[in-house]
């Protein structure tokens, strides 16, 4: 169809065309690889014109379908590092085309799971479980470790068929499940796991090779030696050859893992032969038993190199001669010679150490016979005389138990049998279809291995002598491994099967470790791992591999492969804990993009594959599984420090949003209680051109009054439109997210984009928050050169957010010089904290300091409360009741009352109101134009002046308002000099504001200086000790007459407050202070402006706070 372009078709749409719609060059999103005519010739037809806009950013249906058809998931795996490899040794072929995975479920998935799960255990310490533990034991512990891991493997299907699944077994999908952290940390634990697996591979090959196949080998010769001694001999010889065989492994994977793979297939033939041989060697016991005799001594087990006949004394030649084993026990061979007490009193039997499964041996084997360190193995059922003296601890001569046994180290020692059903997962990217494989396999293969451990329980119960089981190295049975003297048709095959099994499973595991490291340190979630990356030139991690075989190293010198095995265990049901937790929270959160094509789960299975994952961990070893999650937990934390860059859709993001629901829902049902109240904060900052905040030291005050905790929104205004201004929108998010990561505020960032900023402010107030998760309190800086015309926005938008917070019942916060504040790497080392509670705002003054003193910034400042108490106040029992309520909110502060008379308004206060209604009407001209603001201000001001001079021409000198409307408020150096002579007479209705109705002498002339700074200075004695003088001066300015009496009173206590306070709190740190509510008529607003500004003029921090209308701090508990 797209070749049968017309020319009529390429004119309407094709390249020629001059509509102006830019084309896609491909169907994949910003790709450039298509010429102008290739985009033609694919998209210019007539049925595709509808949706050609959409073409530049998505792809065509036929083209995604196609490249989803031909993609192929060959990880950069074993088979890769085999070509590269190959390539290396001989001239670079040509290069072919990558085959699609060709592996099915029995040789992809089954067989390698079968290979991975038999293992060390089944063949070195499975028939001595079965002794200690007794048939029913040792079956509770098979049945628990195989539902575990079939359980797991349930889960472990349904993520594993949720979608493609690259190589990387569990750590793929726990990390993509559960997110980086989790992820990071079981990757971790899952590749310690696997290492620790390896060096118990290389501990069960050498016990193998020094026990049973050439004992004489050993470097440090055991051959009279006992107890202790013999053990650390036999110790130091695993050290020294599983240090050798373990350099020898990791050279073997160092110089290419095809000779791993071409050896993988005869490891699996050798266990597959080895357990058919123990089947063959049951089935032949009940036709004809193997002889393999065992010799007591009353119920004792005796070592076979302590006799060569069972006997104390045999016949030759009609003679009684002593044997071998009563030289051992006595101290000649003369028959009357000293022998040892238990032995002169109990008879030598011998019995048959594999009696048959016919034999009824399974009864005395059904139940536990759990020993101590030392002990020698008994039979039981056999009647002795028991040594008073007991056997010597040096005793060379009987079988003894070298550990102490209990089932908790069973369940250790045997779980690591079970593991390895990652196997099939491991390698989903060459499979032909991994979905349907990978359940199918590993299912088939847990129920084989289960049902072949769970037999070999009962079997070997049913078949082998209690004391030959117990016998864990066969030293009772000529030193033959115990389950090769089952085996059909010799021992040997046992011994040889296993020992190339555990070298197989050796470098299995010396090959995958370093290969999952790789994938850990190549995500980048752990950032000191990133070296452990890198390798040879053809993907080989070298590295890696160093740093397993340098920890396999830690598991070697250990030695002991009874206290290596429960080490892995940890890990491996810490991984398996995980996969059985993000299947569960997968399943319980619903999430769109759960759908497993394997249906056969729940999650009930698999929170109780959790569950015995868990019971497990501290079934085996409590301590050591305290010590594994520690690390989990560290390396949790670590990654989560450390900002793990990744989104990869886990589960844990799932759970946030659905507790982050079901939290607002339960917000919803009503407002917190008082104790409960803490400020949730809304920023509001402005920014620049460049979109960059234009304060940013206010998001240090946030982060000092916040700790880290609550609510904290910061959000700003763009002018424009959304169409327009959207990456202007996205530049300012970028901005406040960068600026709240450096100075650490944990909150939200919110642009919005309005046509003003009036209505932008207004939408944040509204609509931050989300339900009951939304702001109580505003927090905006004072506005800086508000005077200025430029600024009549920024002025008019500030007092809109005081009166919309008012009616909003929110608090306010206005800090003042916020430049001056300390940023959060300040510390004061002294200083107070100062309140001026002068009306009562739900208790916000309070509180706002205790939360400062929280933060190391402000913890060393002492908190002072100011209160005033006007002239009908008792101000004695104001302070006591004042320490008392204190005392009750469990606040540590200094009380102070501080007493303010009534006086009469000063003359600095008339002036100041003068001035200030005066630039009021200059700025209300703002909006006319140029013209017509400069005749405006000039009327204004010759209106002014003449009646300055008309009525009173030399009492006054008034500094002039130019057209910029400066003022004696703008230029607090300048002073205004008042003369008062005695023919000025008072007149007009000022006078009641004198109610003393005085007047100044008539031969004293009486000169003050107002300064800007509110002080009056006195240059006459004689006024200072007339204070009705000054009352009468007041009524001289004819000017005066016509102020407003609301905008005079509030100016006056303004005055009058803001004296107060710089005498008590000039040094302060930081003063706290009520902020009157904003005038209701909005031609007020810059009045409102110039009342606070004189309330806070001289004071360097200055936090303005308005309450919300509610009680936010409590006296009860």
């Amino acid at each position: 169809m797209l070749n049968n372009l017309t020319d009529c078709e390429e004119g309407e749409g094709g390249p020629n065309s001059q509509d102006g719609n830019p084309k896609e060059s491909s169907p994949f999103i910003n790709s450039s690889m298509a010429s102008d005519m290739e985009k033609s010739q694919q998209y210019d037809g007539k049925n595709m014109a509808l949706f050609e806009d959409e073409m530049d950013t998505s792809p065509m249906v036929a083209s995604l379908l196609s490249s989803l058809a031909n993609y192929s998931n060959l990880p950069t795996g074993s088979k890769e590092h085999e070509e590269a490899e190959n390539n290396e040794e001989g001239p670079r072929p040509s290069k072919k085309p990558i085959k699609a995975p060709q592996l099915g479920t029995l040789m992809g998935v089954y067989l390698p799971c079968i290979q991975n799960i038999f293992g060390v255990i089944l063949f070195l310490r499975m028939t001595w479980m079965v002794g200690i533990g007794g048939v029913l034991g040792s079956f509770i512990i098979v049945f628990m470790c195989c539902s575990t891991t079939m359980l797991t493997a349930i889960s472990m299907s349904a993520i594993a068929t949720n979608g493609v699944v690259p190589a990387g077994g569990s750590y793929y999908m726990i990390s993509r499940s559960l997110g980086p952290e989790f992820g990071g940390a079981v990757g971790i634990c899952f590749y310690l796991g696997t290492t620790f697996a390896g060096a118990m591979y290389i501990l069960g090959c050498i016990e193998i090779l020094l026990i049973y196949i050439v004992p004489q080998a050993a470097i440090f010769k055991m051959e009279g030696l006992e107890g202790p001694e013999a053990e650390a001999a036999l110790l130091n010889n695993m050290r020294v050859y599983g240090s050798l065989v373990l350099g020898l492994m990791a050279l073997v994977v160092f110089v290419g893992v095809k000779y791993v793979n071409k050896l993988a297939l005869l490891f699996l033939a050798c266990v597959i032969f080895s357990i058919l041989a123990v089947y063959a060697g049951v089935i032949k016991t009940a036709i004809d038993p193997p002889v393999f005799p065992v010799c007591i001594l009353g119920n004792r087990t005796l070592l076979t190199k302590a006799y060569d006949v069972c006997a104390k004394t045999v016949e030759l030649d009609n003679d009684t001669v002593p044997s071998q084993l009563w030289r051992t026990f006595c101290d000649s061979d003369a028959l009357n010679a000293t022998c040892d007490e238990y032995f002169s009193n109990n008879n030598v039997t011998e019995i048959q150490g594999i009696p048959g499964v016919t034999s009824g041996i399974l009864a005395e084997n059904l139940f536990g016979y759990y020993l101590e360190k030392g002990v020698i193995l008994e039979k039981r059922g056999l009647a002795s005389v028991a040594d008073e003296e007991g056997p010597s601890p040096t005793s060379n001569r009987y079988v003894m138990s070298d550990i102490t046994s209990f089932f908790t180290l069973l369940v250790g020692i045997y779980f690591p049998s079970v593991t390895g059903i990652m196997a099939g997962s491991n390698r989903s990217g060459d499979l032909r279809d991994a979905q349907k494989s990978i359940p199918i396999g590993t299912i088939a293969a847990i129920s084989t291995t289960s049902i072949v451990y769970m037999s070999s329980v009962i079997l070997f119960g049913a078949c082998i002598e209690g004391v030959v089981l117990r016998d864990k190295f066969g030293e009772g049975v000529n030193g033959n491994l115990v389950i090769g003297t089952l085996a059909w048709p010799s021992p040997w095959v046992i011994v040889i099967g296993s020992f190339f099994s555990t070298c197989g499973a050796g470098l299995q595991s010396l090959t995958g470790a370093p290969r999952l490291l790789q994938a850990i340190s190549r995500d980048g979630i752990i950032p000191f791992l990133r070296v452990f990356g890198h390798g040879k030139a053809n993907g080989e991690p070298t590295w890696a591999l160093l740093l397993t075989a340098g920890i396999c190293e830690i598991g070697i010198i250990i030695a002991s492969l009874d206290a290596v095995a429960p080490i892995l265990s940890m890990f491996f049901l810490m991984c398996y804990m995980f996969v059985n937790l993000a299947c569960a929270l997968q399943t319980l959160l619903r999430t769109p993009n759960w759908r497993p094509r394997f249906k056969f789960y729940h999650w009930a299975l698999s929170f109780l594959g959790m569950t015995l994952c868990l019971s497990l961990m501290f079934i085996c070893s409590w301590h050591y599984a305290i010590i594994a999650m520690g690390i989990a937990t560290c390396i949790y934390k670590y990654i989560e420090f450390c900002g793990a860059e990744k989104e990869w859709g886990d589960g844990i993001r799932g759970i946030s949003l659905s507790a982050a629901r079901f939290a607002l829902m339960r917000l919803e049902e009503g407002p917190p209680h008082t104790k409960n109240w803490r400020p949730q904060i809304l920023v509001l900052v402005s920014v620049d051109a460049e979109q960059n905040v234009e304060q940013p030291r206010i998001l240090s005050l946030t982060n000092q009054l916040k700790a880290g905790k609550g609510l904290t929104i910061v959000g700003t205004n763009v002018v424009g439109t959304f169409l327009n201004n959207y990456a202007d929108a996205q530049r300012a998010d970028q901005s406040l997210r960068r600026l709240m990561e450096t100075e650490r505020v944990k909150g939200f960032s919110q642009v919005v984009i309005s046509s003003n900023l009036r209505d932008g402010t207004s939408h944040l107030v509204q609509v931050g928050g989300l339900g009951g998760l939304k702001h109580n309190t505003i927090l905006v800086s004072w506005p800086q050169n508000w005077k200025h015309p430029d600024s009549h926005l920024r002025l008019k938008d500030f007092v809109e957010v005081v009166r919309e917070t008012t009616i909003a019942s929110l608090a306010l916060l206005v800090p003042k010089n916020i430049a001056s504040y300390p940023s959060n790497g300040e510390r004061f080392t002294e200083g107070h904290i100062d309140v001026w509670w002068i009306v009562h705002d739900g208790g916000m003054l309070m509180l706002l300091p205790f939360l400062l003193r929280q933060h190391k910034v402000w913890r060393k400042c002492k908190m002072r409360i100011f209160t005033v108490a006007q002239m009908d106040d008792n101000s004695i029992q104001m302070k006591k009741d004042l320490i008392t309520f204190l005392y009750h909110l469990r606040i540590d502060a200094a009380v102070e009352v501080v007493e303010m008379h009534d006086s009469d308004v000063s003359a600095y206060t008339y002036e100041k109101t003068l001035v200030m209604e005066q630039r009021t009407l200059i700025l209300k001209q703002m909006h006319l134009t140029k013209n017509e603001k400069e005749r405006e201000i000039q009327s204004i001001t010759d209106v002014s002046r003449g009646s300055i001079r008309r009525k009173n021409p030399t009492s006054l000198r008034v500094p002039q308002i130019g057209e910029e409307g400066a003022s004696v408020a703008e230029r607090p150096e300048e002073e205004i000099h008042l003369t008062l002579t005695k023919n000025s007479a008072p007149t007009g209705h000022m006078s009641h504001n004198t109610p003393g109705g005085g007047t100044a002498s008539p031969d004293c002339e009486v000169q003050r200086t107002w300064t800007d700074k509110g002080g009056a200075k006195d240059q006459s004695q004689a006024s200072a000790g007339k204070p009705e003088a000054g009352k009468d001066l007041f009524n001289m300015k004819p000017e005066w007459e016509h102020l407003n009496q609301f905008n005079l009173r509030r100016m006056h206590t303004a005055l009058r407050l803001n004296e107060v306070i710089l005498k008590k709190s000039k040094e302060a740190k930081l003063v706290l202070l009520n902020m009157p509510g904003p005038p209701k008529n909005r031609m007020g607003d810059e009045n409102y402006m110039e009342f606070l500004e004189v309330l806070t003029e001289g004071l360097n921090r200055v936090l303005l706070v308005r309450g919300g209308g509610r009680e936010v701090i409590t006296i009860y508990s």
